[in-house]
């Protein structure tokens, strides 16, 4: 029977995020976080991610004095908190071996800049993992996804400050150094690139503080710190503990010219080239001059320290991770064109595509095209840390959710990767789907546009039981995951009724 084979270390996993499932938000000495201020607004267009997550000054101070979670999403998440050890049993029984997540960086240090972490803080974490490992998953640590303490953003203007590197770095080798035993796999900060898009939700920068500066500049600056602050923690994890395997994360996007038309086409390698700058930089070490020209055309400085460049040129990353959801076209005259939406970045419609109901254009092909792309640019092993399907999931009277349309989704992107890793030579760490049980969404702040496994009992307004039911695509993962490295390729046109759900609980 003919096969995918893949290498005997392969991790097959799922992903998420501390700010999307945690909850707990202000319980066993956590501080407040930039999370906690991204309110479900339903007079908002939620497939617009810059609207739904920009928010002025005056926003933050009502976030502040309001301690409820209804519509804070993020506050309460699914309360993975108090439910990891039946989450991680549930997935633990799928048959994964890895699972990716993160730390929540005002769980550890409340304020950012406290002279002691938070011990609660540090043991939970330590028993998630200590869980993990019991099932023989490896933890796949983000140390920062999205969730800046409040006070630097109130006390120091977030990622902007110099400071705020040398918090991180605290908050970082607190972090390791309390973990390392049990994680072996590290990222930094999750999507460095996505400060360009949505600076408040990725860095904690908001316009209205900075009324003397071009905020421009303001974002490219605070980009640059965190450039500054990941290579630092990269060397200190090389020095340290060389066993450790270290990380950066880019979102991938994949993009395509709308025709032929040779001004497309370069419009088309110059948005790739503004995608890949920022792992140049984390894999090469050094800003690629393109970018440089760009900054300095847009009258741009960064205020660099002398250490900077030499800082970065020592932190390169182990291997990129990266997100993969969707593709789009562009032209270098949009007029008259259809738009649609990617992973935060509006594009031009591709006739050739489906699309989902949040607008995404589905492309498993561009998932190998990007594998291909950055293993040729960088010769350096690939992690795909989040794929998935974001859909209006319905629970049925009996307790089951039939979403044929996630398997579908899930089953092209993963034959594609297979393919990729037989055909095209790519040395591939692991595939963690994105995610885990529901989640609150990090374009839209509600739960109903749902990506997991697991359906979760609740509600965009915070109503619900909490309680699990798996969806007909967890058995479809399990019966996946069951084949080990050697999968057949008769597995890909199995029909869904084959798969068996009566045991959905």
């Amino acid at each position: 029977m003919k096969s995918y084979q893949i290498n005997p270390d392969f991790l097959w996993g799922v992903a998420t995020s501390a700010n999307q499932v945690e909850g707990g938000w202000n319980e066993d000495g956590k501080g407040m976080s930039i999370a906690d201020c991204l309110r479900y607004r339903p007079e908002l267009d939620v497939t617009n991610y810059k609207v739904a997550n920009t928010i002025t000054s005056k926003q933050v101070e009502e976030a502040v004095s309001d301690l409820s979670t209804k519509r804070w999403g993020k506050r309460h998440g699914v309360d993975f908190y108090h439910n990891y050890r039946d989450d991680i049993k549930q997935l633990a029984a799928m048959g994964i071996s890895a699972f990716r997540f993160s730390i929540s960086w005002a769980r550890i240090f409340p304020n950012g800049d406290d002279e002691e972490p938070n011990q609660a803080g540090l043991d939970y974490y330590l028993d998630v993992v200590k869980e993990m490992k019991k099932y023989n998953i490896e933890p796949i640590m983000t140390l920062s996804h999205y969730e800046i303490p409040l006070n630097l953003v109130l006390n120091y203007d977030a990622w902007y400050d110099r400071r705020v590197i040398g918090f991180f770095e605290k908050f970082a080798k607190t972090v390791i150094d309390y973990l390392h035993g049990y994680v072996k796999y590290w990222i930094p900060i999750n999507e460095i690139d996505s400060i360009i898009r949505h600076p408040f939700s990725s860095a904690g920068l908001i316009e209205d503080r900075f009324p003397r500066e071009n905020f421009k500049n303001v974002i490219y600056q605070a980009m640059h710190n965190q450039f500054v602050a990941s290579a630092r923690i990269v060397k200190y994890c090389h020095e340290t503990y060389p066993d450790i395997k270290i990380g950066c994360m880019i979102t991938s996007t994949m993009v395509y010219p709308y025709n032929s038309d040779p001004r497309n086409i370069l419009r088309t390698t110059e948005l790739m080239r503004s995608v890949y700058a920022f792992s140049d930089i984390q894999i090469r070490g050094k800003y690629p001059k393109y970018l440089l020209n760009k900054l300095k055309e847009e009258d741009i400085e960064i205020k660099k320290q002398p250490d900077d460049d030499e800082d970065i040129k020592d932190g390169t990353a182990d291997f990129i991770a990266f997100s993969y959801y969707s593709s789009v076209c562009t032209a270098y005259d949009t007029t008259g064109l259809q738009v649609t939406k990617a992973n935060r970045i509006n594009g031009v419609y591709n006739k050739y595509l489906p699309e989902s109901e949040w607008g995404w254009q589905i492309d498993p092909i561009g998932l190998r095209v990007s594998l291909i792309t950055l293993y040729d640019r960088y010769q350096k092993p690939l992690f795909i840390v989040e794929n998935g399907l974001g859909a209006s999931d319905v629970l049925t009277s009996d307790h089951k959710v039939h979403d044929d349309y996630r398997i579908s989704y899930l089953r092209d992107h993963i034959q594609e990767m297979l393919t990729s890793v037989m055909e095209d030579g790519i040395e591939l760490m692991g595939y963690c789907m994105w995610g885990t049980t529901d989640m609150i969404s990090a374009s839209s702040n509600k739960i109903s546009k749902r990506y997991g496994l697991i359906y979760v009992d609740l509600d965009d307004e915070g109503n619900g039981s909490y309680k699990r039911y798996r969806k007909d695509s967890y058995y479809w993962y399990k019966a996946l995951l069951s084949f080990g490295n050697k999968i057949p390729l008769s597995f890909f046109d199995r029909p869904l009724e084959n798969f068996d759900t009566s045991t959905a609980s």
